[in-house]
């Protein structure tokens, strides 16, 4: 089998000669580590280190290059730096501050949106017949994907995730309860934008696949009420995975972190059959994979911390998976960026030993 059968037939949760091997990506600390331990200095990214290490994906999955979100996108300019961070004007709105030290995530000190002026001001960004949305040489990428022998995705491709993104959790949590047209109108927008593009591009080529991404959860629960998410986005999903499944792309794949039992089922009734990175300390993996069984594919679910601790740690980690990946409808990859804790030499051995496990021999 070659990479696309496999991937098809484990999402339709049917036998195949071994899963494919994805991994999640790596913190920048981590490959700067491993760059002292024996990685080329010349694998800096994290698709740079996924094709060196003959992986599969998932940075090196290729992606339709269609611009699906907010567009063109404003240039940010620098306000003020010094030694360890950096505030930087986003270009629509917003003000935040880049940590110079190590992978922090940035944070806003002042968000886009803050009320539907702010909103009013973006809603140009969101016209899908903007040009530049598709490159010039659409018909060149049209004709280079025509036969291909892996999956070909299309996305990213977000309701919670960016609204939470340029409102801030606060933001978008009280909007929900004192405005809830305003953020149904937000999303709506976004929906019609998707569709339009959607339908635009898929005429002329086949994907396998869409991508979304939430991040709306954390280690307790999702960061919205199971309700919420019902009545605003679970019938907006819909729609656009109905016109997807127009056009033959029947595979939903979406990021959220943290534990997310409780959106599972929305999730399934939107369209969406698929989940990543599914944090293993957050999650029961053995018992969601049973539950949701032929509805549900996850991918991830083994604990970086068996990683960094190493050894038979993470023999025993895998081990434990074995049953789950028999049953079908898994990918076991770590639940999320391999951290700098993890040598070099750890993750070759982990690699080694997922390996055996998915059945992958060639390497």
């Amino acid at each position: 089998m070659n990479h696309l059968e496999r991937f098809h037939r484990v999402f339709r949760f049917m036998e195949v000669d071994r899963v494919p091997d994805y991994e999640f990506g790596y913190w920048v600390e981590t490959i700067d580590r491993w760059h002292r331990e024996g990685l080329p200095t010349d694998k800096k990214t994290n698709k740079d280190v996924e094709l060196y290490l003959g992986l599969e994906g998932w940075d090196c999955i290729e992606m339709l290059p269609v611009r699906t979100g907010l567009w063109p996108t404003p240039p940010s300019r620098i306000i003020k730096e010094d030694g360890r961070k950096t505030i930087i004007d986003d270009g629509i709105g917003g003000i935040y501050v880049s940590s110079k030290i190590g992978s922090t995530p940035p944070y806003y000190i002042r968000y886009p949106i803050r009320s539907r002026n702010d909103w009013e001001k973006l809603r140009q960004f969101f016209d899908p017949n903007t040009p530049g949305r598709l490159p010039l040489n659409w018909d060149e990428i049209v004709e280079s994907y025509r036969d291909r022998d892996y999956p070909l995705g299309i996305g990213s491709f977000s309701l919670y995730g960016w609204l939470r993104n340029w409102m801030g959790v606060k933001g978008i949590s009280v909007a929900f309860y004192r405005d809830p047209d305003w953020v149904c109108e937000m999303m709506d927008t976004l929906v019609e934008l998707w569709i339009a593009l959607i339908r635009r591009v898929l005429k002329d080529i086949r994907v396998d696949f869409a991508a979304w991404w939430e991040d709306m959860c954390y280690n307790r629960g999702p960061l919205i009420s199971p309700i919420v998410f019902e009545e605003f986005m679970v019938p907006r999903y819909k729609r656009v995975t109905d016109v997807l499944k127009e056009y033959g792309v029947t595979v939903n794949i979406l990021d959220c972190d943290g534990e997310v039992s409780r959106l599972i089922p929305g999730w399934i009734r939107g369209g969406i059959n698929c989940l990543l990175p599914l944090e293993a300390r957050c999650n029961d993996l053995a018992k969601l994979s049973e539950e949701y069984h032929g509805r549900f594919v996850f991918m991830g679910g083994v604990d970086k911390m068996a990683l960094i601790a190493g050894g038979k740690v993470i023999d025993s980690e895998l081990e434990k998976l074995k049953p789950i990946l028999e049953a079908g409808g898994y990918i076991p990859m770590v639940d999320h960026r391999c951290p700098p804790e993890v040598s070099y030499q750890t993750y070759l051995y982990y690699l080694k030993r997922k390996r055996e496990l998915i059945g992958r021999v060639d390497l």
